[in-house]
């Protein structure tokens, strides 16, 4: 079992697309939207889930009324102001530092653990996938990124899968560093721009760092030709392989109307790069 990372520098350039694409290729994976701060890759596959679980993480302070006898003590030395005059703690407020539980002499203060998500294991058109719902303004993302990708493995294990094909996050936060995590390769996934040459250079960084061996793919490499050279020639500069130039294409934008992958939508100049640089990922990922 190998596992590929389609990852980019910023969001909005094709990385979801590409995931899905390859996704409707492959013959034997699992497919995980690692992506949880922004999850799209269900509105492509439309998986159906069949196992869901909720993610836990950090704690808030929890007071226990009948125990409290309102010293004052908590409110005094928090410093995020999280007690309330009426000895509540403001949830949006605590950090969950817990000093109020270790001074309350009454020990009537409990840390109790946040559900800030859930994971899903759904049946897609494609084969099983694993992705997350991380609630809104929750932290934590690079531990729900660990925990899918952790099933996902087993799935693929249990099953005989041949690949598990990872939508990652943007950037190069603990979202992507969790998803990098034992993969055999990632995709980096870029447009044709200064700025996303420049956030692309940082992901080969940090990719490079976790020893995992990059590949290119510049999509929509026609809206700006000269650009796009130049993220080649930092590729051939730095031993890096331009698995796929991709250029702009409608039908893209048609078939995610439709819900679908270009894969089922088309077959065209676009969809016969996305299957060559499918091909190109087995033949590196192999070694």
């Amino acid at each position: 079992m190998k596992q590929v990372v389609v990852i980019s520098g910023k969001g909005g350039t094709g990385k979801t697309v590409i995931t899905a694409s390859f996704a409707a290729i492959a013959r034997s994976k699992v497919m995980v939207d690692c992506d949880v701060d922004a999850a799209d890759l269900h509105l492509l596959l439309d998986p159906a889930t069949r196992q869901n679980g909720m993610f836990k993480s950090g704690k808030t302070a929890e007071i226990n009324p009948e125990k409290c006898v309102k010293c004052g003590l908590c409110r005094g030395i928090c410093r995020f102001r999280a007690v309330t005059a009426d000895f509540k703690v403001d949830p949006i407020s605590c950090e969950g530092c817990a000093f109020c539980s270790f001074i309350c002499p009454e020990k009537a203060i409990e840390m109790k653990e946040n559900v800030t998500g859930e994971w899903f294991v759904s049946d897609t058109r494609f084969g099983p996938m694993v992705h997350a719902r991380l609630g809104i303004a929750e932290e934590n993302s690079g531990k729900l990124v660990s925990l899918v990708k952790g099933k996902a493995k087993e799935i693929a294990e249990k099953d005989g899968h041949e690949w598990v094909i990872v939508d990652g996050s943007p950037g190069i936060g603990c979202p992507v560093i969790a998803s990098l995590s034992g993969a055999n390769a990632a995709i980096v996934v870029t447009e044709p721009t200064l700025s996303g040459l420049h956030d692309a250079k940082r992901v080969v960084a940090m990719a490079r760092h976790f020893n995992v061996p990059v590949m290119f793919i510049i999509n929509k490499y026609d809206l700006n030709e000269r650009m796009a050279d130049d993220i080649r020639a930092y590729c051939c500069g730095e031993k890096i392989d331009v698995i796929a130039r991709i250029g702009f294409d409608e039908d893209v934008v048609k078939a995610m109307v439709e819900g679908k992958t270009i894969i089922e939508y088309a077959e065209n100049v676009t969809t016969r790069a996305i299957r060559e640089a499918w091909e190109a990922v087995t033949s590196i990922g192999a070694g």
